[in-house]
């Protein structure tokens, strides 16, 4: 790694932009995406929230274009709390698998911000599984006949809890 993240973007610096701007583009309630402006505000505005670190909108935006590489162990705890993920997704310290998972649980709050998939998914609770899975298999063909994978993006087919 460079030195505090002076110099060009190593690996591990362009695995925290990517996955930051994952973050960014992702992880905010129904409307616009965050800016870096309102992170750093928020995060500034909490202090004690987010372990007394303070972090402007400039440095957010050095991370997420991989000019700063190696920010400190405190600005990526305040980050990883304030995008509620865990610290180890941002430090790069989760394998391939678990860092998939992280981005599957991602995808599925920010799909569940759409009121017709939610009003999909609450409507599906309580029928007997049987029938949950025929509501599965009518998304399918509708996604096969739309030219979409029939599995919905991150669904693997693993069953949530």
């Amino acid at each position: 790694m460079g030195t505090r993240g002076d110099g060009p973007a190593d690996d591990a610096g362009n695995a925290l932009a990517v996955r930051l701007n994952y973050l960014f583009a992702n992880m905010h309630p129904p409307g616009a995406p965050y800016t870096n402006a309102h992170v750093a505000e928020e995060i500034g505005r909490c202090k004690e929230e987010y372990g007394g670190v303070t972090v402007t909108e400039q440095y957010l935006s050095m991370l997420r274009n991989g000019k700063r590489t190696n920010p400190s162990p405190d600005v990526l705890r305040a980050l990883a709390k304030f995008f509620a993920v865990p610290v180890c997704y941002l430090m790069g310290g989760l394998s391939d698998s678990q860092a998939a998972r992280v981005e599957d649980e991602v995808r599925f709050l920010a799909a569940m911000r759409d009121q017709r998939v939610r009003s999909i998914a609450l409507r599906s609770v309580g029928l007997p599984p049987e029938v949950q899975d025929s509501l599965s298999a009518i998304i399918c063909q509708f996604r096969q006949q739309m030219n979409l994978p029939t599995d919905a993006p991150g669904e693997g087919g693993e069953e949530r809890p």
